[in-house]
């Protein structure tokens, strides 16, 4: 039996190293924002207003649901949310 070990969930599940690579920013973006709109106590409508979403669009956010939100959406959201993005590159070592 040979099986493969994999650095993420995301290196399983895509296809291509730029699949994995988009996948796991959207899932560190989403993780972020979810706490901060946790931290505000406020209701869904309110938070979603402050984000510029409707409160279904939260609602997924909120949920996890990874699938529903691009890079740039959610890039977008965390801005509304109050947070200062900067990208970091590492340099891929070879295997």
């Amino acid at each position: 039996m040979n099986q493969e070990i994999f650095e993420s969930v995301f290196d399983a599940l895509a296809d291509t190293p730029a699949e994995a690579a988009n996948m796991t920013a959207r899932a560190d973006l989403l993780l972020a924002i979810r706490e901060r709109v946790r931290t505000w106590g406020l209701t869904q409508e309110e938070a979603a207003a402050r984000l510029g979403l409707t409160r279904p669009r939260l609602n997924d956010l909120m949920r996890g649901k990874l699938e529903k939100f691009s890079l740039d959406a959610l890039v977008n959201i965390a801005a509304a949310a109050g947070f200062k993005l900067h990208i970091e590159l590492e340099e891929v070592k070879a295997a």
